[in-house]
């Protein structure tokens, strides 16, 4: 039986069973890895399973028997696929699996913000509201979604997804392909400055890569509305951290609701965590993806790449 090596298991969650994949071979579980430790980890495997950790020239070059790399993810920066194809590696990732979720997610963080959602729920919260005779307030305005622009940068399964929901809320859609790829006939295509000048909204679902790292950027943000919301469920480096602290402060923007940041954990050198204004800026723990839904497809997805690899079948082969 082939060995399995899962590098990463709680980045699935303990709540969420990796038993079925003890079907396909010899399992060997690690809760957590690093850069560090991964090559010790890897060097019997036949098949590994990680998500964040590094398999490049590094770790990968005493693991001789390696013959599958599969991700409990979409995502594989982490990844050298080019030394992976020299050493006839296959790697295997998990499509489409939170689809659902990082849809949901992005309009929850744009409505905590649109909506001043913390504002008022301190206000019951604290005794205010019982405490004046008005049925209702209002004193921090709110807006609508309808009759605005939602902006999208990627319109692969979850940009379309974010724009189906965009849609029936009454937004008009506009988004920019990075690539220049995208066979996107249903909304409007824009360029990158045009996006970013006509957007009310504008949300992020493209891949990390050369051409998208560091893409909102000051520059980016100054052609941005004042009135604007930003909103990253995508890869924390797409936005350069320190230029949007400064558009917050500055108020060159209104706000922004991120589920990713520079570096994961979120380290306290952020300026980020020094802006407290939780109306114009939440930011929540690369989590949108991991309903209990989306984290059990993922596993069964990794299950299903590895049970068609060891039948001899290409399956979300990157």
């Amino acid at each position: 039986m082939p060995k399995i090596v899962i590098l990463e298991r709680e980045t699935v969650g303990l709540d969420v069973s990796v038993d079925r994949i003890s079907q396909l071979g010899e399992v060997t579980v690690y809760p957590v890895s690093n850069a560090e430790n991964v090559a010790g980890r890897i060097q019997d495997a036949d098949i590994i399973i990680a998500n964040k950790c590094p398999l490049n020239a590094e770790t990968l070059k005493n693991a001789a028997k390696v013959k599958l790399i599969c991700e409990f993810a979409t995502g594989y920066d982490n990844i050298d696929l080019d030394y992976c194809r020299q050493r006839g590696i296959k790697v295997a990732n998990a499509r489409n699996y939170c689809t659902a979720a990082v849809t949901q997610h992005t309009f929850a963080l744009c409505l905590y913000i649109l909506v001043k959602l913390r504002h008022y729920d301190e206000y019951v919260k604290s005794g205010t509201y019982a405490g004046q005779p008005n049925f209702s307030n209002f004193d921090l305005p709110f807006n609508e979604l309808e009759g605005r622009t939602w902006g999208i940068i990627g319109m692969g399964h979850i940009g379309s997804s974010v724009a189906k929901v965009a849609a029936a809320f009454g937004c008009r859609v506009v988004f920019f392909s990075p690539t220049g790829k995208s066979n996107c006939t249903q909304y409007t295509r824009l360029s990158f400055d045009e996006l970013l000048k006509e957007s009310d909204f504008l949300s992020l679902h493209c891949p990390l890569s050369d051409i998208t790292r560091g893409l909102i950027d000051l520059t980016a943000l100054r052609k941005m509305k004042p009135s604007a919301i930003l909103i990253n469920v995508a890869r924390g480096p797409l936005v350069v951290d320190e230029d949007l602290y400064t558009a917050l402060c500055e108020n060159i923007i209104a706000g922004a609701g991120l589920d990713v940041t520079s570096t994961e954990p979120m380290k306290d050198t952020n300026p980020l965590s020094r802006f407290m204004d939780s109306n114009r800026l939440i930011i929540t723990p690369h989590n949108a993806w991991a309903s209990l839904e989306a984290r059990n497809r993922v596993v069964c997805e990794t299950y299903e790449n590895i049970a068609a690899f060891l039948r001899g079948e290409e399956r979300n082969l990157v």
